[in-house]
């Protein structure tokens, strides 16, 4: 099988601690990502995790809306990560055999949105090593710096950050990088930023007529496992011999799923 990234994405990544890959969705996907959102929104999934500043009184001026975990709340964001080009590129990026740590959903409202201030994942994961771990952040919708696109510090990948409490949020950490190194990460709709558990990271606010909302799954190493009182045995496995889809932790094998219900949603 041949390396799905390239000489200069791989560089990018070992060097900078992230990198983008336009389209690595396609519009029949998109499309997907975009009406699962939308169900999710009317459904009343999504809860505004932003506050006023106390860490706990949840603002009306400002919403940050969050599924997490979403695998429970929709079948086609359950399915994603077994999509053979997303296990090809975690498998490649962190090395095998690779296990699903989490996922979610963020949403930043039309005007009113608010962001997620910097921090490392590993500030919640605690790998070992934090190069080991790896998200996959998707723009479900065109992601600009108007509307609070993904912004990452490049070559901080292996510095661990002092997090503390995060004031605008019921119970996210955050962490202060020197900004003027942040670098934002503009994607159409179905692009990928692929950055490890050691980069600083954020999302700013929506100030546009339209809603924005990122999908994110954290993946790590099974030879590191995070030290967050989470076993590896409760998460599935998506690469290796004992990979079975999903099978042992959803009940149901999870491969080819996707792609029917990307068929379907034509």
């Amino acid at each position: 099988m041949s390396q799905m990234f390239t000489e200069a994405q791989r560089s990018a990544f070992q060097i900078n601690g992230f990198f983008t890959v336009p389209h690595f969705f396609d519009a029949s996907e998109v499309k997907l990502l975009q009406s699962e959102i939308e169900r999710l929104k009317l459904e009343g999934k999504l809860r505004n995790v932003a506050t006023d500043g106390d860490g706990s009184t949840h603002s009306v001026q400002k919403r940050n809306l969050q599924v997490c975990p979403v695998n429970p709340h929709s079948e086609p964001f359950r399915a994603l990560p077994f999509i053979p080009k997303v296990t090809q590129a975690i498998s490649e990026l962190v090395g095998d055999p690779v296990v699903l740590r989490l996922d979610q959903v963020f949403l930043k409202p039309a005007k009113d949105g608010a962001g997620t201030n910097w921090h490392q994942d590993n500030a919640y994961f605690k790998v070992a090593d934090p190069t080991r771990g790896v998200a996959m952040w998707i723009a479900v919708h065109d992601a600009t710096i108007a509307n609070g696109t993904m912004h990452m510090i490049p070559g901080m990948q292996s510095v661990e950050l002092e997090h503390k409490r995060d004031p605008d949020s019921d119970h996210h950490v955050r962490c202060w990088p020197d900004e003027t190194k942040e670098v934002p990460c503009e994607l159409e709709a179905g692009g990928v930023v692929f950055f490890v558990y050691g980069t600083p990271h954020c999302t700013k606010g929506n100030s546009t007529d339209k809603d924005r909302a990122g999908l994110a799954y954290h993946f790590y190493n099974a030879a590191y496992p995070p030290h967050d009182g989470t076993g590896s045995e409760l998460l599935p496995l998506l690469t290796g011999p004992e990979a079975n889809g999903g099978l042992n932790e959803y009940g149901s094998d999870q491969r080819g799923r996707w792609e029917q219900l990307v068929e379907r949603a034509q």
